[in-house]
C-alpha cells in the first residue's frame, strides 16, 4: 500500500474485523470488514461542523445508506462521524460485518472490537493526517 492508505485489524481472536483506511487527498475513505460473509452492508458519509452544543468544539454529521436485511449502519455512521470530526474532513465509511448464528456475546464482541479499530485508524491516520498537511501548506 502507498503512504496514503493502510489497513488495521482487530486480534482479540474472536470475532475480530478489519479496516483499510486511505486517504484521497485530504478526504478520507475507510471500508470495514469482518465476519464469514464480508460485504457491504451499509455506507455513511460524514462532514465536519461546529458542536450544536458548543460551536468551539468540531463536531460531525453523516447520511446512512443502509441496504436491506444489514445491521451496519450504526457502526458506518459512528465511525464516520467520528473520524471526519477528528480530521477536519470528509469521511466515507463503508461496512459489512457478517457471523452466521452470531450469539449475543459475539455482537457484544464486534462492538467492543469496533471500538478497538476506531482507535486504530485515529492512531495510524493521525500520523498520515500529519504529513498530508505539511505537504498542503507547502504547496
Amino acid at each position: 500500500m502507498s503512504d496514503n492508505a493502510f489497513m488495521v485489524e482487530t486480534s482479540t481472536g474472536a470475532y475480530d474485523i478489519q479496516a483499510e483506511v486511505r486517504w484521497i487527498g485530504t478526504d478520507l475513505l475507510v471500508a470495514i470488514w469482518g465476519g464469514e460473509k464480508p460485504h457491504i452492508g451499509a455506507v455513511a458519509v460524514a462532514q465536519p461542523r461546529p458542536s450544536l452544543r458548543d460551536p468551539n468544539v468540531l463536531s460531525a454529521t453523516a447520511s446512512v445508506i443502509c441496504l436491506p436485511a444489514h445491521k451496519e449502519d450504526e457502526l458506518a455512521k459512528t465511525v464516520a462521524e467520528t473520524l471526519a470530526a477528528a480530521f477536519n474532513t470528509p469521511v466515507v465509511v463503508t461496512a459489512g460485518i457478517h457471523w452466521n448464528d452470531i450469539p449475543q456475546a459475539g455482537i457484544e464482541r464486534v462492538i467492543a472490537n469496533s471500538k478497538t479499530l476506531v482507535s486504530l485508524i485515529l492512531e495510524q491516520a493521525s500520523t498520515r493526517w500529519t504529513l498530508l498537511a505539511e505537504l498542503a501548506k507547502s504547496h
